[in-house]
């Protein structure tokens, strides 16, 4: 497991008690802890319109992660694209990358991060814009291509830099996308798990070599509670699963103590979609987490490992990267 890179995912959450800049403030800390560990990069997620969640201006997040670091590669996953225009992500991102020169990337979703309100707030008049997915990944590598230097319309900074795009998906029509561009793929198994196997079969299949890729490349994103026994690592993981069940039953709020389930954790329907989200959810003690993740990655052929750690208690949270990084790497 050693040969295979470690990466996080945050989304700057709200923690009971806390607020949105002492969030943004944990995500710091997470990515300072996790360069010092030697994990290869972190990204934030696009959200809009959720009161304990603070990654809605990613772009600004990003540059403020990649200030207060050094080495660790930092990017988005993901934009989502059809709430922009490509000529604007490639400005902000040339302008990350022109600061921060050889470690932003540039992950881009089609869905619009939110609710269907706030979408039509975002794209306006045009909600039709997923339709253009496509196309608009095309423009963006056009605006950063040299090639495009005798346009009329120019990305400054942008044009020239060589900044990787990702494709990001929850489902299979993502991976058909990225294995036609000859693009990186990660795949959101941490919260959208079901059609993870296939989508990744179907990107291999279908995989044609481009100027950025020559063969496939897969990133897993997953859930990952470590602590120093299964006990402990069970007991913190009631968090995430408060915070699945919130979004299950539409009652979201900030990231709950470690503690008794509600009552919903024991509705069938509930307790079925909660089983559903977690399939790639992992928690456990070193040993455990060693057993488990080798298995996950022999049986899936990943390239790179993502994780996201939603916890309560932040030294609980940096100490689960910890026990994690050893255990991928002993």
């Amino acid at each position: 497991m050693n040969n295979i890179p470690l990466s996080v995912l945050e989304l700057a959450t709200v923690v009971e008690g806390g607020n949105l800049s002492s969030a943004i403030a944990g995500t710091v800390e997470v990515a300072k802890h996790a360069e010092s560990l030697g994990y290869k990069r972190i990204w934030m997620a696009e959200h809009h319109n959720m009161e304990f969640v603070a990654s809605s201006a990613t772009a600004v997040l990003i540059g403020q992660v990649a200030s207060k670091t050094n080495n660790i590669r930092v990017g988005s996953g993901g934009i989502m694209l059809p709430n922009h225009s490509p000529l604007v992500i490639a400005e902000q991102f040339g302008t990350l990358e022109t600061i921060y020169p050889g470690r932003i990337d540039l992950g881009l979703g089609r869905a619009p991060g939110t609710d269907q309100f706030t979408a039509m707030a975002l794209r306006r008049n045009n909600m039709n814009s997923v339709h253009d997915f496509p196309n608009d990944v095309k423009q963006l590598q056009t605006y950063f291509s040299k090639e495009n230097s005798s346009s009329k319309v120019r990305a400054f900074p942008g044009e020239g830099l060589d900044i990787p795009l990702w494709i990001l998906g929850s489902s299979t029509d993502s991976a058909y996308l990225a294995a036609q561009m000859g693009l990186p793929y990660a795949f959101a198994a941490h919260f959208a798990p079901a059609q993870f196997r296939m989508a990744i079969d179907i990107y291999r299949n279908n995989f044609r070599p481009s100027k950025q890729l020559n063969q496939p490349y897969v990133m897993a994103c997953v859930n990952v509670i470590a602590a120093e026994t299964n006990e402990e690592a069970e007991f913190l993981a009631t968090s995430l699963i408060r915070l699945f069940l919130g979004l299950i039953t539409n009652t979201r709020m900030a990231i709950q103590p470690p503690g008794e389930l509600p009552e919903s954790y024991n509705v069938p329907e509930v307790y079925s979609a909660l089983n559903s989200m977690m399939a790639c959810t992992f928690t456990g003690s070193r040993d455990t987490l060693r057993k488990k993740l080798s298995n996950f990655i022999a049986d899936t052929g990943i390239n790179e490992l993502m994780v996201s750690s939603n916890m309560y208690d932040s030294k609980a949270k940096l100490k689960s990267f910890s026990i994690l990084h050893d255990a991928m790497n002993t």
